[in-house]
């Protein structure tokens, strides 16, 4: 087992799945984008629950789009044309765990948004930490992310800190569920489930399902 696996297994537990996808995101960190066809060869047959698993967690995400880039809009077809890309944040993610054999959320996010430029780089781990204290099956909305970005003293650049979220892939707007965005009366987000171990443990895991 190779450090990365070893990091991914944290998040998704051991298993044959995650080994296949600790291959696919290694090559994808690198080049940003990974072919379907590249993806059976590396694991030397059907991508399709390789494709999945990536998706549910948003670690890897389908390059094609119905009408915009949120997450929700992707269209996972599992086919030799398609392509699929890794978000920043889970690039920092995937570079970080070859390196130390950990999923080190809070580096990451430090180290990406330092790279971004973002000057309140060191508060951005203990905010997002917060975001998903707030978050319900981590949806979060824009009045909430006000909310915490006052507490830690960042209120006036909570439109400039929402836009770096979304870039950076810690999160995606939720544009289909009008009816709920209409009754909470403000924007909802999803944060990417990849950052937050901890709860990842408590859920079963869609690569343990597969293997049952």
């Amino acid at each position: 087992m190779n450090r990365l696996e070893k990091a991914l297994s944290e998040l998704l537990g051991h298993g044959e799945l995650t080994n296949h996808l600790a291959q696919v995101l290694a090559h994808a960190s690198e080049r940003g984008r990974v072919a379907y066809r590249e993806i059976e060869e590396m694991i030397n047959g059907d991508a399709e629950d390789i494709l999945l698993l990536g998706n549910e967690w948003r670690l890897l995400l389908p390059v094609r789009t119905l009408k915009s880039a949120a997450w929700e809009d992707r269209l996972l077809l599992a086919e030799p044309a398609e392509l699929y890309e890794i978000p920043n944040i889970v690039k920092y993610l995937v570079e970080g765990a070859r390196k130390t054999g950990r999923w080190e959320e809070g580096h990451a996010l430090a180290e990406l948004f330092r790279d971004m430029g973002e000057p309140n780089w060191e508060q951005i781990p203990k905010m997002v930490a917060r975001l998903e204290k707030q978050a319900k099956d981590h949806r979060i909305t824009a009045s909430q992310i006000k909310t915490v970005c006052n507490e830690l003293g960042l209120g006036d650049r909570v439109d400039v800190l929402i836009a770096e979220l979304k870039g950076s892939g810690v999160m995606s707007p939720k544009l289909g569920s009008l009816a709920e965005v209409s009754r909470a009366g403000t924007p909802i987000y999803e944060l990417n489930p990849s950052l937050f171990t901890e709860k990842g443990k408590k859920k079963e895991s869609f690569a343990r399902w597969l293997m049952r």
